[in-house]
């Protein structure tokens, strides 16, 4: 089957890996990290850019703008109206109207607060902002959001910084079947097989930070998810064989002395 680049909000992506711009032990390793994972969207938290002063150095001098689309997050924010006001602030300071909402409803799992995320989506589309919500990864929130407006969904894996990868794959799917817009998986890769294993269930790209900042080698495992997300996609759109319960064998019988 030919594949079809990725599109959202009607830009169009070769790459279907994001990836985020925090915990990197410095400003190089990251750039390196983001050019060795062939991504062409990195996440930037707006609370982690200083705008009030930018003569001094900060993240943002370390992406090259004409190679990366910015992706300005909200997160940090507990309530839709932070939210809101998170990412109102971001466009002014001229990061980009689009955003990747994030409202969290527990400090220790950090799951989202789907109700508030909900409430924020409706506000910041009327506004004119493109929507990328980061949610559970529940079907019916996903449908939500979707009617709210949202440009895409992004259901997580598991919770943020887990590394504990997909753990509920058939809600992927589930959501994948229904959505008309594209599903990205955020949150809980923690190796380049979890990134294949989210583009076989079917979604159209994986967001992740911490599994390559946190690696051992950040720009070795930035490239091992370039690889890993390529080979999912591949493998989904070819289609894979039926599972069963009892073995076939590969080579055919006919003309086997005895038969």
């Amino acid at each position: 089957m030919p594949d079809t680049p990725l599109t959202i909000a009607g830009r169009t992506f070769h790459s279907r890996l994001i990836v985020g711009t925090g915990k990197y032990a410095s400003f190089p390793i990251m750039a390196e990290a983001h050019a060795a994972s062939g991504a062409e969207m990195v996440t930037v938290a707006v609370r982690r850019v200083n705008l009030s002063d930018r003569s001094r150095e900060s993240l943002l001098d370390h992406i090259d703008t004409n190679r990366y689309t910015l992706l300005p997050n909200t997160a940090g924010c507990y309530t839709a109206d932070d939210a809101v006001r998170a990412a109102r602030l971001g466009r002014e300071a001229g990061l980009s109207s689009w955003v990747k909402l994030e409202v969290i409803g527990d400090e220790r799992t950090l799951y989202p607060d789907n109700e508030a995320l909900v409430e924020a989506t409706h506000v910041l589309v009327r506004e004119g902002f493109v929507v990328l919500p980061y949610t559970n990864d529940d079907p019916v929130v996903c449908r939500k959001l979707e009617d709210a407006g949202a440009a895409a969904v992004m259901p997580l894996g598991a919770p943020i910084g887990s590394g504990l990868g997909i753990q509920n794959p058939n809600n992927i799917r589930i959501i994948k079947e229904f959505a008309s817009v594209p599903v990205i998986v955020d949150a809980g890769v923690g190796t380049a097989s979890d990134a294949a294993v989210a583009m076989e269930l079917g979604a159209d790209g994986v967001l992740m930070n911490t599994a390559i900042a946190g690696a051992g080698n950040p720009v070795d495992m930035a490239t091992a998810m370039k690889l890993a997300v390529e080979a999912g996609r591949l493998a989904h759109l070819s289609g894979r064989i039926p599972r069963k319960r009892y073995a076939t064998a590969s080579s055919p019988l006919e003309g086997v002395v005895g038969t």
